[in-house]
């Protein structure tokens, strides 16, 4: 079992209050079990004083979910509570009920942090898409932005029109500008102060690279620059997680950032080409003391996979037992899993899936390729065998 850096105090306040909670399947010891700190290439995991707790006990997961129209429910708080010690609050959470997505946030942290004081919550922000849903940023919209100049300077024009530039209905940041990277630094370093988050969740590691593919470098090295200054103004006891950002492109970001999100978005994202290419991440990421948040949506990873009855479809047996097939083969520690098909609170946050709190136990060992070139793997956990083909996608978990 794992000993996270305040289980003596937490072990303590638990006997003198009966609010906090401890996480499904979490058994608090007074010896570190180095065991659940072994990387798979033999060497030992450092986590930083300011990480979430984390354990092999159970499937360490973590969250990520919205809603604009509503706060979630005390039950619902303790439903989440118990399942996790790690999540993001996404970007537009309560907006129609508090009337700015900082205060949905800082609704939320202080919900979990009452009952699970060990909880970390992240505060979202976007790096390329001006979403008008904070405070800080309600003047990017069509029917504001005329009114507001300064901030017109930090968006991209469309290269072909010359009107200012949108993806998804939100305008596009310019981060060749050094004085929006200074506005985005200040703000997203207010917006986690003001919420009580523990850190930041940064989207879009991009910069609008396809509007300006002949800028593709430079605009690389201004998002490293920026997320470099964000981690300066965050503080030394702040997580920043970096959406994507492993890979080549990703070069500048990666150094700074503390965790690293394997979002896949697409389908394409979750091949089998893809999956292999993860895993080694994935252990890079351990090597540098750096937590991993392995994603991987329902039926796939595609919003065109989406089907009206999604809770059931996703509690299937083959549908469970894939995804997180997917995620313990190149799970190290502090690697954390999401099982979702969407960022709403209504997209996977509120299901039970009970496979998630069958006792895992530390991996004893990397994965084995069963063949050189074949797409078959296996790995062994202490309460669990692990098979899945990710050709084929097929999986299966025997548990003990």
């Amino acid at each position: 079992m794992t000993v996270t850096r305040n289980s003596i105090l937490a072990v303590a306040l638990a006997g003198l209050f009966a609010g906090p909670l401890v996480s499904e399947g979490k058994v608090r010891s007074s010896r570190l079990d180095d065991r659940s700190l072994r990387i798979s290439d033999g060497s030992l995991f450092v986590p930083q004083d300011f990480y979430p707790e984390f354990s092999w006990d159970a499937t360490p997961r973590y969250y990520m979910f919205g809603n604009e129209h509503r706060l979630l429910t005390p039950e619902q708080v303790r439903f989440i509570a118990e399942r996790t010690d790690f999540l993001c609050i996404e970007k537009k959470h309560g907006l129609k009920e508090l009337g700015a997505a900082e205060l949905g946030a800082k609704h939320e942290a202080a919900a979990f942090k009452k009952i699970k004081p060990e909880m970390k919550v992240l505060f979202y922000f976007n790096a390329a898409y001006a979403w008008p849903y904070t405070s800080y940023n309600k003047a990017f919209t069509k029917e504001r932005i005329d009114a507001n100049p300064t901030f017109k300077k930090f968006l991209v024009p469309h290269p072909k029109t010359g009107q200012l530039a949108d993806q998804f209905g939100a305008f596009c940041f310019d981060v060749l500008n050094p004085d929006f990277r200074k506005w985005w630094v200040d703000t997203v370093a207010k917006g986690v102060r003001e919420s009580g988050c523990d850190g930041a969740f940064i989207d879009q590691m991009h910069g609008n690279s396809d509007l300006r593919k002949d800028k593709t470098a430079a605009i690389e090295k201004a998002m490293g620059e920026m997320m470099t200054a964000l981690k300066k103004k965050l503080g030394p006891d702040k997580i920043l997680l970096a959406n994507n950002a492993y890979g080549e492109s990703a070069r500048y970001v990666y150094p700074v950032s503390d965790a690293i999100m394997f979002e896949n978005y697409a389908n394409v994202k979750s091949s089998k080409e893809s999956l292999l290419f993860e895993w080694d991440e994935m252990l890079r990421n351990a090597k540098a003391g750096k937590i991993s948040v392995f994603r991987l949506g329902v039926e796939g990873t595609g919003r065109r996979n989406l089907q009206p009855n999604m809770p059931e479809l996703s509690k299937q047996k083959e549908k469970v037992e894939f995804a997180l097939a997917c995620y313990l083969i190149g799970a190290q520690p502090y690697s954390y899993f999401l099982y979702s098909w969407g960022w709403k609170v209504s997209s996977g946050a509120l299901v039970d899936y009970p496979e998630f709190k069958k006792p895992l136990g530390p991996p004893k060992g990397g994965y084995k390729r069963t063949t050189p070139d074949g797409w078959e793997f296996t790995r062994e956990f202490e309460h669990a065998s692990v098979w899945v083909n990710t050709e084929t996608r097929e999986a299966k978990i025997i548990w003990r």
